[in-house]
């Protein structure tokens, strides 16, 4: 098994990306969606929310509200670093939970841990291999606008707020830069894909010659 991060900034094309890798056939862990399962009304993490952000991050249903909450952790490092606390380890637990029983039904699978803080966490050096997804930051504050409803100014904040993409791009074994064409992202997705299935083959065959103790 080939465990890949992926990762990237704010609207900078990684869904994109992730989708090719799986229409390829990479198996893809979505760090994002664990949370939104995580915080679900009444779990432990919901809870714990709850108590260290007040009832105002709730909507009248008792979910979070993930875009009141996502204004206050990305003007506020503190409150970012507290969210990390509390979610950051629920979610590696229950990603390595996954990558493990993927592992157990197809030993030679290409899992994608696709996870925006990879980096910042450090969590990039317990993987195998890295791709970091690239646009400019005028892309990325054109995508929130278009995307998320964002004014320019809180867009600019979002961005700014993490680390920046050519820091990433430093500890990356694959870059895919989303600043052209959709197709042109696409075809490069493809091209990685390709050069993963070789670095798995890689990998079983050094596992497989290495001295058994």
């Amino acid at each position: 098994m080939l465990i890949v991060g992926l990762t990237g900034g704010v609207a900078s094309g990684k869904t994109a990306v992730s989708q090719v890798l799986k229409e390829e056939g990479a198996y893809i862990i979505d760090a994002d969606q664990i949370a939104r399962e995580l915080v679900q009304p009444r779990q432990p993490a919901w809870n714990e929310l709850v108590r260290a952000f007040g009832q105002d991050i709730l909507q009248d249903d008792g979910t979070i509200h993930r875009k009141k909450l996502a204004e206050r952790i990305f003007g506020n490092s503190n409150e970012r670093k507290r969210l990390n606390q509390i979610l950051h380890p629920r979610i590696k637990e229950e990603m390595n939970r996954r990558a493990k029983e993927i592992g157990t039904k197809d030993p030679e699978a290409i899992v994608v841990i696709d996870a925006p803080l990879l980096v910042e966490l450090e969590d990039h050096q317990e993987m195998d291999k890295l791709i970091v997804v690239t646009s400019t930051q005028t892309q990325q504050i054109e995508r929130l606008k278009d995307r998320d409803q964002k004014n320019t100014e809180e867009a600019l904040r979002m961005v700014s707020s993490q680390m920046p993409l050519e820091e990433k791009v430093k500890f990356a074994d694959y870059i895919i830069r989303n600043e052209g064409s959709l197709e042109e992202t696409k075809n490069r997705a493809k091209e990685v894909y390709q050069a993963l299935k070789k670095d798995a083959l890689e990998k079983k065959e050094k596992l497989r010659s290495s001295p058994k103790l």
